[in-house]
């Protein structure tokens, strides 16, 4: 699977990040662009991220219950 990017949302959790993916795309009927977006948790090892940072995720084997992404870089920092 492709790398996901999207935007830190919270950092509360030990050694964890949850990001939100926001993808745009047309119906397939009616042509209108619409907006989805999902919050994904990711495990993150250094805990340099902050809240409004723009990151990389991509998903490896499950960490945990509900981690199966890993960050992979820092694009912009808030």
């Amino acid at each position: 699977m492709k790398p996901l990017v999207g935007t830190v949302i919270s950092t509360k959790m030990a050694k964890t990040v949850v990001v939100e993916v926001k993808r745009r795309f047309p119906h397939p009927l009616y042509k209108k662009l619409i907006n989805k977006r999902k919050k994904i948790k990711a495990h993150n090892e250094n805990l340099d991220i902050k809240v409004g940072d723009i990151i990389k995720i991509g998903e490896v084997s499950p960490i945990s219950r509900e981690k199966h992404f890993k960050v992979l870089e820092v694009t912009k920092l808030k």
